[in-house]
């Protein structure tokens, strides 16, 4: 007998008539308990795609307890990541707001005149040194690109670094 009773759920009429018995109640409950910012909609026909994932494991006279359950454990797991995501905001916002704004000023100015050193760099000595720090290659890599020998790269990345300790010093 519970074999057929199992079957009979997977049947579109069993479960369309288990969707028109539970489907209002189930939204109002997940409305009522969690309210509507956790979309108590979707949670509804979730849990009842999982219902049909399921139908021969559960048995009709569970039905009903199924589908709370499963449409309960997503709100709280909905709820549980909210917090996940507020609180990462809440952590992003100190973390701007540790800086004061003198800091941020004079980084502002740092980074514009150490843009205008580089700017002051040869061409030879800009590209080699850009490739080198900011796209991270090797030197053989940048003698490759360049076509020249990786000594010549060292020289143009060192006379680089050189300049722009000089500029910077004077900041």
């Amino acid at each position: 007998m519970s074999k057929d009773l199992n079957h009979n759920i997977c049947e579109e009429t069993r479960f369309a008539s288990v969707f028109s018995a539970h489907a209002k109640n189930l939204h109002n409950f997940l409305y009522y308990k969690f309210g509507a910012n956790f979309n108590p909609k979707d949670k509804v026909q979730d849990a009842f795609i999982k219902l049909w994932e399921n139908c021969s494991k559960v048995k009709p006279s569970k039905a009903k307890s199924y589908l709370y359950k499963i449409a309960n454990n997503m709100m709280l797991n909905e709820a549980a990541h909210q917090k996940v995501v507020l609180k990462y905001k809440q952590q992003k916002q100190q973390r701007h707001t540790n800086e004061n704004p003198e800091f941020l000023m004079e980084e502002a100015q740092y980074n514009e005149k150490l843009q205008k050193a580089i700017a002051n760099l040869s061409e030879a000595q800009r590209s080699a040194f850009l490739l080198n720090r900011i796209e991270g290659k090797k030197h053989r890599e940048i003698a490759e690109i360049l076509g020249i020998s990786v000594k010549a790269v060292e020289k143009r990345i060192y006379g680089a670094l050189k300049k722009l300790r000089a500029e910077i010093e004077h900041l």
